[in-house]
């Protein structure tokens, strides 16, 4: 998916999350079905570079080393995958799985559509609802996708690396909160390229 984040202003709106606190409709025609919430398009810019990235995904195995142990991760593809092996590392988990879920179209979020279940073998951990187990993306944005996979293995931990509004109550741990209308460039979407000046003035 590609992913939400020019440079960061108080506007955008970032702040770390304090260690361990995790925790209109459209108005719609009589006799019409309500219409859902609409999702503010992205406006800011918040590009994240390899290093950020990586230092964020560790301080997230950071947090969540005194959160387990863990069994097994569940990685949400595709933008799970990096921080998952982050993670992994770190906490020494060998076993990692994927739940494969569509959702972005560019810089839009559609109709949700699980490609890959969660294996059998990973869903018996813990009883069958997920004790155990750690899930592991790299933002929760309206939380659509948190919720399909959260159904999957309702007493999982789940972690993101980044969260917006919306989002947040889904996940039990995230390291960076961004505003809902910022739209976040991981480093795996982006490349080298000439930036214009913020004032485009001659001096």
């Amino acid at each position: 998916m590609p992913s939400p984040r020019g440079s960061i202003s108080s506007s955008t709106c970032v702040r770390r999350r304090q260690p361990l606190s995790f925790p209109g409709e459209s108005m719609a025609q009589s006799r019409q079905q309500p219409q859902p919430e609409s999702q503010p398009q992205p406006q800011k810019a918040f590009p994240v570079s390899w290093d950020q990235f990586h230092r964020d995904a560790r301080a997230l195995a950071w947090r969540l080393s005194g959160a387990g142990p863990f069994q097994a991760i569940v990685c949400v593809t595709r933008g799970g995958l990096v921080p998952a092996a982050i993670v992994a590392r770190e906490l020494g988990i060998r076993l990692i799985e994927t739940v494969c879920v569509v959702s972005y179209n560019h810089t839009t979020q559609g109709e949700l559509n699980v490609l890959k279940d969660v294996a059998r073998n990973i869903v018996g951990i813990g009883g069958g609802r997920g004790k155990g187990v750690l899930i592991v993306d790299d933002l929760v944005d309206t939380g659509k996708t948190a919720k399909v996979v959260r159904e999957l293995l309702p007493e999982a931990h789940f972690a993101t690396v980044y969260a917006k509004p919306m989002g947040r109550p889904m996940v039990d741990t995230f390291i960076t909160e961004v505003s809902q209308d910022t739209w976040i460039h991981f480093p795996w979407d982006t490349g080298l390229a000439f930036q214009p000046p913020i004032r485009d003035d001659e001096i």
